[in-house]
């Protein structure tokens, strides 16, 4: 919990910063979405080492849900983001009830530069740095719950843990989005003229880290799935985007 709130704040900090920046400018725009992504998490190596420790297969862990925004000026875009896979879950074990969950996390940051010519639309080449972390829980619920006392469960002995393998890597890829007009709004001096972006991005991930498996602790572990995590992805997105102008 702690690796991931880290997450969270420094996203927090970043975003507080640039809306900062943005304030002091005459004229500003951006977008908050949401983005559906799709990236193959290429569990085989882990998949391998959970089966030799009878631990059922996990899924492919392949879909992202993120909260991004970007902001605009002139012709440059820059984004960013958090985002989050759904859970992938395992059979239990037929003899014990041991089971695996497995998620991952990531914050990113991109830069691009627009090379559309219509107001209604952005097209942008970027390239960006991703820190994820990937994390794998080990459930041993029948031993957990065979312990209803207080006291007892605080020494139960169990096989439940969590296990963190933190990623950096950068991104490149394209974007792309349509521009739906909304009426424009008036607040005091300000003119902000409103939008629903239709968009995708798509690109390469490229993981340059291999860093080793940790307990919670940040104690390493040696031996652990080493496969790096690169691949293509594609993400969908909507939100609202604005243009703020004052005198």
């Amino acid at each position: 919990m702690k690796k991931i709130t880290r997450t969270l704040l420094i996203f927090a900090g970043v975003s507080a910063i640039a809306l900062s920046a943005d304030a002091q400018k005459k004229e500003f725009a951006g977008t908050v979405q949401v983005q559906g992504m799709f990236r193959p998490s290429k569990l085989g190596q882990l998949n391998g080492i959970l089966n030799a420790n009878s631990i059922p297969s996990l899924p492919e862990n392949n879909y992202w849900l993120n909260l991004s925004m970007n902001r605009i000026y002139k012709k440059f875009v820059f984004e960013d983001g958090i985002g989050a896979s759904f859970t992938s879950t395992s059979e239990a074990n037929t003899v014990n009830g041991i089971k695996a969950k497995y998620n991952q996390f990531q914050v990113f940051g991109r830069f691009g530069y627009d090379i559309a010519n219509n107001p209604k639309m952005r097209a942008f080449p970027f390239v960006g740095v991703n820190f994820s972390q990937g994390m794998l829980r080990i459930r041993d619920d029948n031993r957990v719950q065979s312990q209803p006392n207080f006291s007892n469960q605080l020494l139960n002995q169990s096989a439940s843990k969590t296990l963190w393998n933190p990623r950096f890597g950068l991104e490149f890829g394209g974007g792309f989005d349509y521009l739906i007009g909304v009426k424009d709004k008036q607040v005091d001096n300000y003119t902000i003229h409103r939008a629903i972006p239709l968009g995708v991005r798509f690109g390469y991930y490229l993981q340059t880290s291999d860093s080793n498996w940790k307990t919670d602790s940040n104690y390493d572990l040696a031996n652990g799935p080493n496969n790096k995590q690169s691949a293509v992805f594609v993400n969908v997105n909507i939100g609202l985007g604005y243009k703020v102008q004052r005198p």
